[in-house]
């Protein structure tokens, strides 16, 4: 048998972007659904989460097609945007829109969106039954503003491969429908003037920002081992995916050549990962369909940068092996502009970093063990002198994460328990914003008497945000977004006679002062059997 790995089935370097999957339930409001069959069959529920969907206005719309392409190779769509005229420019709500369909066999592949360079849109794609699947992604592009408002140069590519065994050909159509503002419903509030890719290791921005902010789309991808990156072992340890300093990665900005930003990133298993692409078919991990960028406030460098000059600013992933590939980081640049000044002058007052810590502790024996912990800070501060007085940036990060790797002979059986932080406050003027993100995963795939494969796997996204003024909390938010799954088939035999069962939920919870969201969502052998909702 060859060595056990988890790891997922996606192949080809290609980008994706943050997104909602939504699809119609099957039972409503907790009513058991139908009775599942005793295993797969050739054909299953279409992909569907608990996740909520973009809420909007109810105003007059109009919709624009971005692209519409029959993926089934590596060459990308490319065609032109115009915004539409007859919903003007005062726009409440964006909302991008992904309809897909595919039927065969295929595995999950990676896509990505862009408009005049910005990329608005990166997501994965499910894998599909024999009989066929339809599935539909959407995500709220409203800061996205500055670039949607004038013509654009369309790209989208979902790179795949057909052929004889891989017979699935990814059937898309992309829209976008732009809600408008009307009567006592205004315009989006606070969404940057401007918004630039960052295509090079340089960036000039205009003389007057006050606001700056990186997204960065990180994601390991691309079929090898950094597609997995959190079950990398130093070289010293028997496994089939080494890197000198283990699982621990950290996506990091800088700004000519200082470090600017820290972030964890979050660890997406896509639609065959884990061995076992029977844990996903009809409900996805978390940001499987939803690969949201890292989001960095760089304020306090606004001073610097705003000398007229060219500045670096560099993204880069810490823990990858040296000249190792499997990490995109496409980076827009969000800024916003005093109006009111023609230059906006400050400083950079403050920068602390502590030792990054990262300590992975290899023991030989049966099983293997490799003890991973890491910890990093780093703090920044500067002021802005503007139309509307001084204003004064403090952004404080610290990154966290702990894993225990356990794997028998062979990678049989392949464990991990891991948990990520990510912490951040910031504070500007009176406001301060504090964010507390949680990644956790706790799975094990093993494969026993007759080459059944099982895997047993939860993973979790939570974060609590709080905005408070002059110490009093103006909003808060709370997010737990959990996943569960329990699948086992037997390997090294054709599609038929896999005799797959397996069991997965997905429970989406968000609520605070914009309201709340309880859902969730359970399917067997590929039939919805409840779709619960508690708000």
């Amino acid at each position: 048998m060859r060595p056990l790995k988890i790891m997922s089935m996606l192949s080809g370097l290609v980008l994706a972007a943050g997104a909602l999957l939504t699809a119609p339930p099957a039972a409503a409001d907790g009513a058991t659904g139908p009775t599942p069959p005793a295993e797969f069959t050739s054909d299953w529920h279409d992909p569907v989460t608990a996740a909520p969907p973009v809420t909007t206005p109810g105003t007059r719309s109009c919709e624009v097609t971005l692209a519409a392409a029959r993926f089934r190779d590596f060459t990308p769509y490319r065609g032109t945007y115009t915004p539409p005229k007859e919903c003007g420019t005062r726009w409440n709500k964006v909302v991008l829109r992904l309809d897909g369909q595919v039927k065969g066999r295929q595995y999950d592949r990676l896509g990505h969106l862009s408009l005049g360079g910005v990329e608005i849109f990166r997501t994965s794609t499910p894998q599909p039954s024999p009989d066929g699947i339809t599935w539909s992604v959407e995500k709220d592009v409203t800061r996205y503003r500055d670039t949607l408002s004038r013509p654009q140069p369309v790209e989208m590519l979902i790179g795949n491969v057909v052929n004889e065994t891989y017979t699935g050909v990814l059937d898309v159509r992309v829209t976008l429908t732009f809600h408008t503002a009307q009567g006592r419903v205004k315009p989006a509030a606070g969404t940057p003037d401007r918004v630039i890719p960052l295509t090079g290791p340089t960036l000039t921005t205009p003389r007057n920002t006050e606001r700056l902010l990186a997204e960065v789309y990180a994601t390991g991808s691309g079929g090898g081992c950094e597609e997995y990156w959190y079950l990398s072992v130093p070289d010293a340890a028997p496994y089939s995916c080494r890197a000198a300093d283990g699982p621990h990665r950290e996506v990091r900005i800088s700004v000519d050549g200082r470090l600017a930003g820290i972030a964890a990133p979050f660890p997406t298993v896509w639609t065959g990962g884990w061995s076992n692409p029977f844990l996903w078919y009809v409900t996805p991990g978390p940001r499987a369909f939803d690969v949201q960028p890292v989001v960095y406030d760089l304020t306090p460098f606004a001073a610097l940068l705003n000398d007229g000059g060219e500045h670096r600013v560099e993204v880069s992933v810490a823990g990858v092996p040296a000249g190792l590939p499997g990490w995109s980081t496409p980076t827009n640049i969000l800024l916003w502009q005093d109006e009111g000044s023609e230059v906006v002058t400050g400083a950079l007052d403050r920068h602390e970093e502590s030792r990054p810590v990262n300590t992975p502790v290899y023991a030989a024996g049966s099983p293997h063990r490799l003890e991973t912990t890491a910890d990093h800070r780093l703090t920044v501060a500067g002021h802005l002198v503007t139309s509307h007085g001084r204003v004064d940036t403090t952004v404080t990060r610290s990154v966290g994460h702990s894993s225990v790797h356990r794997w028998g002979e062979g990678e049989n059986p392949d464990a991990l328990t891991a948990r990520w932080t990510d912490r951040e406050t910031v504070t500007s003027g009176r406001t301060v914003t504090r964010t507390d993100r949680t990644y956790t995963m706790d799975g094990e795939t093993t494969v026993g008497t007759g080459d059944r494969l099982r895997t047993v796997l939860t993973l979790g996204d939570r974060a609590d945000t709080a905005v408070l003024r002059d110490g009093r909390r103006l909003s808060w938010s709370r997010l737990d977004d959990t996943y569960t799954g329990d699948a086992t088939y037997t390997t090294g035999v054709p599609r038929d006679q896999r005799h797959a069962i397996g069991t997965s939920t997905e429970r989406y919870r968000l609520y605070g002062s914009g309201g709340c969201h309880d859902r969730s969502v359970t399917a067997v052998q590929g039939t919805v059997t409840q779709d619960l909702r508690r708000c």
